[in-house]
């Protein structure tokens, strides 16, 4: 017994004009060849694709007890998940029934009340309470730019591409520990581990002591101390010492001091 979604796509002979055409089966008992016929009104005089999508497959006992599904449990669940996230993702990308605007530090952009309060409970509170993000039914984020901002959106819309992350790792951090959404902050922590180098290191160092990431400054810390990068970059390290929170700078030299100990 099958579910299914069936697509045709075919043009017409000696023409630029196509159709596409679709069906969908459900619960179909298929027992051979001629338990099903697909009938297009269409003719077919050139070339054609026909997709299946199955849904369900069942099976159905000898002795016609009810049919029971082939497929693993949660199949079901995970189709429906993927179909939610897509729709959301929709939602954002072809601004369908926005209620509020986003005003970047260079651009706005349009998004959801209720999908940025079930995503973070800094929004939440700013809809619930007489704020003006309430009343005027906008959200200001002077400090992130039209491009980092629709990246976070697309991240809490369930929608982000791996290479749009990897670019505003940064900025979503701030916007995650802002806006206390945390397995953002979560992603950005694991990420920012991934690639330290001597062009990042101090960058990140300071950025793990700003957010609380402890495992990404003890990555920066063995980075430098450790494998000896320190010396690497003395002239960004000299500007460092200048500008770096004292409380930092002080754990950067005691690791110093610790590894010398040690040899």
């Amino acid at each position: 017994m099958s579910s299914s979604y069936l697509s045709l796509s075919t043009s017409l002979k000696n023409s630029r004009i196509c159709f596409d055409i679709y069906a969908e089966i459900t619960d179909r008992q298929l027992k051979n060849n001629d338990d099903f016929v697909w009938a297009i009104e269409v003719p077919l005089t050139g070339k054609f694709i026909i997709d299946v999508e199955f849904l369900d497959l069942k099976i159905a006992p000898s002795d016609g007890g009810e049919p029971c599904s082939i497929w693993a449990e949660g199949i079901t669940q995970k189709r429906s998940n993927a179909t939610a996230l897509a729709s959301l993702g929709r939602m954002l990308t072809e601004g369908i029934h926005t209620d509020i605007i986003i005003n970047a530090s260079n651009g706005s952009t349009g998004a959801h009340r209720a999908v940025l309060a079930a995503r973070s409970p800094v929004f939440r509170s700013m809809f619930s309470h007489d704020l003006k993000e309430k009343e005027l039914s906008t959200i200001d984020i002077p400090d992130m730019s039209i491009d980092a901002c629709q990246a976070f959106l697309s991240y809490i819309y369930g929608n982000i591409e791996h290479e749009e992350f990897l670019t505003h790792r940064l900025a979503l951090l701030r916007a995650a520990d802002k806006y206390d959404i945390c397995d953002l902050k979560e992603a950005c922590h694991d990420s920012l581990v991934e690639d330290i180098d001597t062009k990042n290191v101090l960058e990140r160092l300071q950025n793990a002591y700003l957010y609380q990431l402890p495992k990404l400054k003890s990555s920066c810390m063995r980075y430098l101390v450790k494998f000896g990068k320190i010396f690497d970059i003395r002239d960004d390290f000299s500007v460092f010492l200048q500008c770096a929170d004292r409380e930092l700078i002080a754990e950067v030299f005691h690791e110093v001091l610790g590894a010398w100990k040690g040899f």
